[in-house]
Order: structure tokens, then sequence, then C-alpha cells
């Protein structure tokens, strides 16, 4: 395993995390805490030791999976990241709330969740330009780290992105950036990465396999069940993306090498980027991801 600095945090990161939105149940399937167990010990078999994770995976249920592994384990080995923001209510169905109170009462939730007394890294989740720019949040926020409930702030920005977020983070106490980047959403290398760069902000890429679309497991015309947060994608642009990667493999995935390395690998080699957070199933797809370390 490969280990970079988050930014200007001083946290050692592997470069490839663990992400567990599956924890949550919104992947098609429910994991059991001995599902979990077996994914976590393989990471930290791989020299992972990023685990991110989020308050409206599950209502604190991916968090609470992570906890009660983590109660079980040497807990300095681990940096352990999460969100607040949202509500979870059902599938796909959250409602937002990044007021003063609402953060201070999730972030209690997670820090109860995942057995810990203090997060590595909190994040603002994906939440929109006019709620980033609340100064009482941030201040609360500040508060919290130096009562010792947080290490470091970060901001995950939402799908639809926001340019804002990442040229005004540092100036909210903000050392990290997390963002959607991946071989078929480039969008981070002009929008992100150069404040990143100015700023010293770690970089965390998720959804790197682009929902699993880059993995070579779907061919053009698959539809996902109910159940699978990609079922509630658009019709027509999931079989674009589906062709598109097709696409890629014929053209730039090297023969022979297996096509999720291969599009995990092409993340690692912006230097912007400090680490991926791929989700994972299984312990394969763990040492299949961890394979990919640059």
């Amino acid at each position: 395993m490969k280990y970079r600095t988050l930014g200007s945090t001083g946290l050692e990161v592997s470069v490839i995390g663990v992400g567990t939105w599956q924890f949550g149940g919104e992947w098609g399937h429910d994991f059991t805490q001995q599902e979990a167990d077996a994914i976590l010990e393989e990471a930290e078999a791989q020299g992972i030791n990023l685990i991110d994770t989020a308050e409206c995976y599950g209502d604190h249920l991916s968090e609470s999976l992570i906890g009660d592994y983590l109660a079980r384990r040497d807990r300095s080995r681990w940096i352990v990241a999460t969100k607040f923001g949202h509500r979870f209510h059902s599938f796909m169905n959250r409602t937002d709330d990044f007021s003063v109170e609402g953060m201070r009462l999730q972030l209690e939730g997670s820090l109860r969740a995942l057995k810990v007394e203090t997060i590595d890294l909190y994040q603002f989740h994906s939440g929109p330009d006019a709620l980033f720019r609340n100064e009482a949040m941030w201040k609360a926020l500040d508060d919290q780290k130096r009562a010792g409930k947080i290490r470091h702030l970060g901001i995950s920005i939402l799908g639809k992105g926001s340019e804002e977020q990442a040229r005004e983070a540092r100036s909210v106490g903000a050392e990290a950036l997390q963002v959607i980047y991946n071989r078929l959403d480039r969008r981070p290398e002009q929008l992100y990465f150069p404040y990143a760069v100015r700023d010293q902000l770690g970089v965390l890429a998720r959804v790197p396999l682009a929902s699993g679309l880059l993995s070579g497991n779907y061919p053009r015309g698959t539809t996902f069940p109910a159940g699978d947060f990609r079922s509630t994608i658009d019709s027509e642009k999931l079989q674009s993306q589906l062709a598109e990667a097709q696409r890629l493999r014929e053209a730039e995935v090297p023969e022979g090498m297996p096509m999720a390395q291969w599009a995990l690998r092409w993340c690692l080699e912006n230097p912007a980027v400090s680490a991926i957070i791929p989700g994972c199933k299984n312990p394969a797809q763990v040492r299949s991801n961890a394979a990919a370390a640059v």
C-alpha cells in the first residue's frame, strides 16, 4: 500500500480507502455485521487505513457497522471520515439539515455510532452554496474542533458541482475536498484541483469507478433492480455512460489489466488526488481495489 499526506492535515492516508455508502443498504444488499467485518478486516490486511462514511448512509447504519468493528480493533490505526447535513428517512429519501443544532445532533449521533471520541475528518455533505455560506455553522464546527470532537474539517462537494465551495474552502477552515472524479467525469481538473493545489487542500476522489460502470462488469443495455440506487439514474444517461465505458475499455485499458484497476490507477495519476474511496461489496473487491495502489 502507498500513502499520501491529506493536504495540510498531516494525516497520512492510504491512497486506496474504503467507501461505505453500500453499508447503508442502498446498493441492493443489506449488510450484516459479519459481512462488514470481513470487508474491513481485508482492508486492514491490505494496509488500508482510511474509511469514509456518512450520517445518512442508512440513518447512521453504515457508521454503526464501522463502529462495532472499530470497538474491537486498534482505533489508532484508522483515519475515519464522516459527514453531516442530511436526515435519512428511507431509500434515497433525505432532507437537508445544515442548521447549527442539526449539525450538533448529527455529530453526536456519529460519535455514538462510530464509538469514537474524535472524528478525524468531518465533512459538509453535498449541500448547496446558500447553506455553505452559513457563517454560524462554520463557527459552531470550529467550536467542536476546539472541544476535541473533530480533528479536521472537509467539504464533500455535491454531485452537480460547486466551484465556490472549492474556492472558499480554506476561508471556512476546511482542509480537504471530496469530489466525484473518474474517467467519465473529469470536471474537477478545471473546477476544483487548481484551488486544492493553491490552498494545500487534500482531495478524496469518490465514485472513482463511476458507480461500478468502469468496473468492466456491465455491458451496454444493463439495467439495475429496485433497491439499487443506480436504478434511479436517468435511463438515457446510464446507457450513454455504459457506451462510453465500453469505448474506453477498448481504446485505453491496457491488455491484460482489469478495467477496474485501470480506472482506479487513472485517478491516482493526478497529483492533486490524495486518495480514492471506492466502494466494495466483499473482501475480493477490497483486494482488487488495493492492487491499484500506485
